[in-house]
């Protein structure tokens, strides 16, 4: 939800100093993508899995010849054993555009091991699955019939949409798609000083989601789901039937930081900062923007503060500022056009002591 210029800034005052690097809620990786591009080992986690697809990508090397000869030698060979026969599919995506990514999936979905190439096909596709139409098909960015981009619509409302507007799904073949969004990528060959297995699938308020990270982190830029924010797994459903998940909306709310009370959303934040300050080297420096909707009526920063007070490790805040708000720069909540006001947002500085 950050944009890449917040924790590119903070690595700057840190480009002479050796520095591991964490982000416990690495969300799409902005924080390792940042860290990528300025040289320092980087690690994340995130409890999801699209999330991590796509973050994993951002530390991924190859060329992008590899990356499409592998969707081509996947799509070619693979014989889907399943096709979604339900109407949203049906209309969502022109049948034989279906298939094809249908393949793509199963391919994927068989390798006994993500290479860095698969890495990169399976988070271009993720970010082709679903979107606007383009005027012109033969230029088109994305597989599916009009949809946002930034999360999927319900079925029901989504075929009613289609149904309404009279809207076809356009045919299109999933690897000249491919082929346009890998053009744009920048940098996938230029050497990476983490690997993808630095990003971990897992709730970091949970201690062996950590044991992975073996050396000693002393430099966190992060930014927790904000307070009030409930519907992301299920805004993600359709990338989540392309990861192996259900073909339906999955309406349980998942591994989610505590959003019943603020008193949960406190002890949750805590048990991350525990795990944090355990895995933690010498000279911890934490950077973490935190925001709440509007709607939560709560104090970010008291909850914050009284959040690394219960962690049971000692803080010292070294500065906190007003961060703007979610709808300043090149914000994700833009894209969503949400209606409701934007998070008001805070930039702590923390040391532990």
């Amino acid at each position: 939800m950050f944009p890449l210029e917040y924790p590119a800034r903070i690595l700057r005052r840190y480009k002479n100093q050796p520095r591991i690097v964490l982000d416990p809620f690495c969300g799409r990786g902005t924080t390792l993508f940042a860290s990528r591009q300025m040289n320092f080992e980087t690690w994340g986690i995130d409890s999801s899995p699209v999330a991590v697809a796509i973050a994993r990508a951002k530390l991924a090397t190859c060329t992008s010849e590899e990356v499409l000869a592998l969707g081509a030698k996947l799509i070619d060979q693979t014989v889907p054993k399943q096709i979604p026969s339900a109407e949203f599919f049906r209309v969502a995506f022109n049948s034989e555009t279906l298939v094809q990514l249908c393949c793509l999936r199963e391919g994927l979905l068989g390798l006994r091991r993500a290479s860095n190439a698969a890495t990169i096909l399976r988070a271009a596709a993720l970010g082709c699955l679903h979107g606007p139409v383009a005027k012109n098909v033969s230029g088109t960015g994305y597989f599916s019939n009009q949809m946002p981009r930034t999360y999927a619509s319900k079925p029901a409302y989504a075929v009613r949409y289609w149904r309404n507007h009279k809207l076809v799904a356009p045919r299109v073949s999933v690897l000249r798609v491919l082929e346009r969004k890998i053009s744009r990528f920048t940098g996938l060959s230029e050497s990476s000083p983490s690997s993808i297995d630095n990003v971990v699938v897992g709730d970091s308020r949970r201690k062996n989601t950590f044991r992975p990270i073996r050396k000693g982190v002393n430099l966190v830029i992060t930014s927790p789901p904000y307070l009030g924010m409930r519907t992301y797994v299920q805004d993600q459903w359709l990338r989540n039937w392309f990861l192996g998940g259900s073909e339906e909306v999955d309406y349980t709310p998942g591994i989610q930081l505590g959003q019943i009370s603020q008193d949960a959303f406190v002890r949750s934040l805590a048990k991350v900062w525990t795990n944090v300050a355990a895995r933690a080297g010498e000279d911890l420096h934490m950077y973490v923007r935190i925001g709440i909707i509007q709607s939560a009526k709560a104090n970010a920063k008291a909850l914050f503060r009284s959040s690394l007070e219960e962690s049971g490790a000692i803080w010292r805040e070294v500065s906190v500022r007003s961060a703007e708000t979610a709808s300043a720069g090149k914000r994700q909540a833009g894209q969503m056009k949400a209606n409701s006001e934007p998070a008001v947002e805070f930039d702590f500085h923390v040391v532990r002591v």
